[in-house]
């Protein structure tokens, strides 16, 4: 284990000194319930000024929200509790439902005014006459924690969240550098690829929330542009190295002059990559790009004739050209974008990979599975409420409330039961602390600067656990939980039967909350991921329709999100090459973006084209409408390789006459991607390759 930092060590006393000015103000406030001012400064605190700004204000919109429907909703429910348990239950699910379609710090809104409904309207069912009081001043209780957490964090040794962006893009240029090398070596499935692209596609994933409070950080505009410009080239580059696999592994593997002088450019290549990874940022954009300048030169040199592209070897040499000019291109603006960004913010860019797919982004959720995660939680909740109700226990309120707060907090998750175990453990320690300083330490302590003595040592030990990403969860529930759990007041009134009975309520909800997600959300990671290659076999079937640009735009767009989603939760495995799961998914990605290239090449190719290539899109459509109908991969139909050899062949023609070769290129890839171990295209099969 990793001992705390610096940075960790000064983050935790920052946050210590946040949560005793709030308790020392909610002391002399006096607010009902100032424990609750001390714990939301744990809740709110981060490391950075800008999550801890964005979370704080969307806590604080939240938790108002929820403080008004628990007005709304007691009064004129409460003589009817099953009527209320229901109202509480549905209205915690549709927020939890928003919530999980929005994927920035503002899905906090709707989190919190769910489960703040819990925590306010369900213990004081038995006091409704006091819901207005406890409404009021719990929004002003936690209000004062968040004033005080964001104060004191943007003032004292502020952190900002920009290095925070350029570690993370370091690690992912590692990565990114590891899989390139292994995909020109032609190594797609050994481990170091697969574990490399996994990676990748949990970075950029993470670096989506991380955007969204950047501009709370103080950030320039531009730099929060520039920002989201890295992150879509980053998710870009995956499919387009994988993209090159296939036309560079079939080339590679003649024993052919191209192949020779191929593999010289591809370790080059490798080379550059490597070298500008080592230390993104410190290269100069002028060496960089002179680099890049070169390769591409280089690249052009190699291009075949147009007449001799009726060859296969010459129209496989020219593929591989395209796509290796992309890789080229998107990780030169890869690397600049990130030298603007963490190096040179005054520095204008320009972007070098250009297409038709850049800037849009269109977010892909699962709404089946989101509602059934929503489902399940509103029945726990109203489950919970029933038991609670029926067994007339008075202090049940509270176990109903944290088991809602657990659900809710899990809910995204394939396998939430692990993390709600967890939350139980982190509560149950909570508890044995707070029954140590309740009922041994405070009874000794007179004075608020004895209190802050007191509570010194663990709480600043405990607040250095959760800047790391492996303890952050556990430590910030022990530090909340400790504090709600001592519920220090103005004056000691320390009753041992009502700390039982109030945290063992808190215990069971917990633990209901475990036992109910085992049960009705057992399916883990593999359901999720069957869903989603399900869902891209569907998108493939649209794709080979007729559709509008700007449809095929965000189509593609979400398939990328998909397919980054989906990537990390493919579990590496023994299988060959072309049985990888990975590999497979990736093969079906590459398949949609050629199909999506095909339709945009249609309408500026040669008339003569268009029927040839429709016969493609009716052939791609058709194999993955069986797929979806079988609810199981299938292997292409041998009509299909025949409509992709016959449009290849016919786009030859306009190719060696000196126009645009995009759509034999696509039809290419598209051949090799569906058919990767199939002999080139008889009419284009040569015995040597052209001189």
């Amino acid at each position: 284990m990793t001992l705390p930092s610096t940075r960790d060590w000064i983050f935790s006393i920052k946050t210590f000194v946040a949560a005793m000015l709030a308790l020392y103000i909610a002391l002399a406030s006096e607010l009902p319930r100032p424990y609750w001012a001390m714990a939301t400064v744990y809740i709110v605190s981060n490391p950075f000024v800008g999550a801890t700004t964005s979370k704080a204000l969307y806590r604080a919109l939240g938790t108002l929200l929820g403080a008004a429907v628990s007005v709304l909703l007691v009064p004129p429910l409460v003589e009817m509790p099953f009527v209320l348990s229901l109202a509480s239950a549905l209205w915690i699910g549709v927020m939890l439902y928003l919530a999980m379609t929005d994927r920035t710090a503002r899905s906090y809104v709707f989190l919190l005014a769910g489960y703040s409904l819990a925590l306010i309207a369900l213990p004081t069912v038995n006091a409704p006459e006091g819901i207005f009081d406890v409404a009021i001043t719990r929004s002003e209780e936690i209000i004062l924690g968040i004033t005080c957490g964001a104060v004191v964090n943007s003032i004292v040794f502020p952190s900002k969240l920009a290095p925070v962006l350029g570690e993370r893009t370091a690690a992912w240029f590692r990565d990114a550098a590891v899989y390139a090398r292994e995909t020109l070596a032609g190594r797609t499935a050994e481990k170091a690829s697969t574990d490399s692209r996994q990676r990748m596609a949990t970075m950029i994933n993470s670096l989506e929330f991380l955007l969204s409070q950047l501009s709370y950080d103080g950030t320039r505009p531009d730099i929060v542009l520039q920002a989201r410009e890295l992150r879509a080239r980053m998710s870009l580059l995956l499919p387009i190295i994988s993209a090159l696999s296939d036309p560079l592994r079939s080339l590679l593997a003649e024993p052919t002059r191209e192949a020779a002088t191929m593999r010289d450019v591809v370790e080059r290549l490798s080379v550059w990559i490597e070298d500008t990874r080592r230390k993104p940022g410190s290269h100069a954009d002028s060496t960089v790009r002179l680099v890049a300048r070169e390769l591409r030169e280089e690249i052009a040199s190699l291009e075949p004739p147009r007449e001799t592209l009726e060859h296969w070897h010459a129209a496989l040499l020219s593929t591989v050209l395209w796509r290796l000019k992309f890789m080229v291109d998107i990780w030169e603006d890869c690397v600049t974008l990130q030298h603007a960004i963490s190096v040179d913010e005054t520095r204008s860019w320009a972007p070098q990979f250009r297409h038709w797919r850049i800037g849009v982004v269109k977010p892909y959720f699962d709404y089946g599975m989101m509602l059934f995660s929503t489902l399940s939680t509103v029945l726990a909740v109203l489950v919970g409420s029933v038991l609670w109700i029926e067994t007339g226990w008075v202090d049940g309120a509270g176990g109903v409330s944290l088991g809602a707060v657990a659900c809710c907090f899990f809910a995204a998750l394939d396998d939430p039961a692990p993390q709600v175990f967890r939350f139980f453990i982190a509560s149950s320690i909570s508890i044995v602390v707070a029954g140590v300083y309740l009922f041994v330490v405070l009874p000794n302590i007179h004075t608020f600067e004895m209190v802050v003595v007191a509570f010194a040592v663990p709480f600043i030990c405990i607040g250095t656990l959760i800047p790391n990403p492996k303890f952050s969860q556990t430590a910030g529930v022990v530090a909340f939980s400790t504090a709600t759990f001592i519920s220090l007041q103005s004056a000691y009134e320390a009753n041992f039967e009502t700390f039982l009975n109030g945290n063992l309520s808190a215990e069971v909800g917990l633990l209901f909350a475990y036992l109910w997600v085992r049960v009705t959300r057992p399916f883990g990671a593999e359901l999720s991921a069957r869903r989603l290659t399900r869902s891209s076999w569907n998108d493939l079937v649209l794709a080979a329709s007729p559709h509008a640009l700007a449809t095929q735009r965000e189509m593609a767009a979400r398939m990328l999100d998909r397919l980054l989603q989906l990537l990390p939760r493919l579990a590496s495995t023994d299988a060959p090459d072309r049985l990888h799961p990975q590999v497979e998914t990736f093969r079906d990605m590459r398949v949609g973006l050629n199909v999506l290239d095909l339709q945009v090449e249609r309408e500026i190719a040669d008339p003569r084209l268009h029927a040839a290539i429709d016969d493609v899109l009716v052939g791609v459509r058709a194999h993955f409408e069986r797929c979806v109908e079988h609810n199981t991969r299938q292997i292409p139909p041998h009509s299909l390789l025949e409509a992709i050899d016959a449009a290849l062949d016919r786009s030859i023609e306009p190719a060696a006459r000196g126009e645009p070769a995009k759509v034999m290129h696509t039809l290419i890839s598209l051949r090799l991607a569906t058919f990767p171990d199939t002999p080139p295209p008889t009419s284009l099969r040569v015995a040597a390759s052209p001189a």
